[in-house]
């Protein structure tokens, strides 16, 4: 029996699962999640706790155990806290905007660069460089962050770029300092 997969998951009060054939959606204050439960998987929910069960003892089937239930884990404390990702910009002139639906970044190329944000997701932009992406979905919001950084990573010499809050970036010699 998978370790993870065995362990139930606490329904907190205010998120509502419903639990349709294969599909398995969850609604609470942050937002609505669904999914459809992969193969070899059932989910039952009893007394504010969902337990996700496998119907055989192959290697697909394990490896679905654990993996379904820490999605719907994540869907469940996606709805109900919410997740988040920040992001900071560091070089002379770099700078981030939100306008509507897409995030403005000035990273040092001759153009701006311009990223639609998915639905459900809030990015909020504070100082000019500090990015902060909230919402439900961990996935997407890992994403939307792994995305903007993308754009201008951090470069080990002078350290411009766009980072994650807490990253540390190992700075390299240059040529000169041998």
């Amino acid at each position: 029996m998978s370790k993870i997969g065995k362990t139930p998951i606490a329904v907190p009060d205010k998120v509502k699962v419903t639990l349709t054939g294969r599909r398995v959606a969850v609604e609470g204050a942050k937002g609505k999640l669904a999914m459809e439960l992969p193969a070899h998987t059932t989910a039952v929910l009893a007394e504010g706790k969902l337990l996700v069960s496998r119907d055989g003892d192959n290697a697909k089937a394990r490896a679905m155990h654990g993996l379904c239930r820490a999605l719907i884990n994540n869907m469940v404390r996606g709805v109900h806290t919410g997740f988040e990702k920040r992001l900071e910009i560091q070089g002379v002139g770099f700078k981030a905007a939100v306008q509507g639906k897409i995030v403005n970044l000035q990273v040092g190329y001759s153009h701006p660069i311009n990223h639609a944000i998915p639905d459900q997701i809030k990015v909020t932009v504070d100082q000019n460089t500090k990015i902060h992406i909230e919402g439900p979905d961990k996935q997407v919001v890992g994403q939307l962050a792994a995305e903007l950084r993308a754009y201008y990573p951090p470069e080990p010499y002078k350290g411009k770029g766009v980072r994650y809050v807490g990253e540390i970036v190992e700075r390299k010699k240059g040529k000169r300092e041998q």
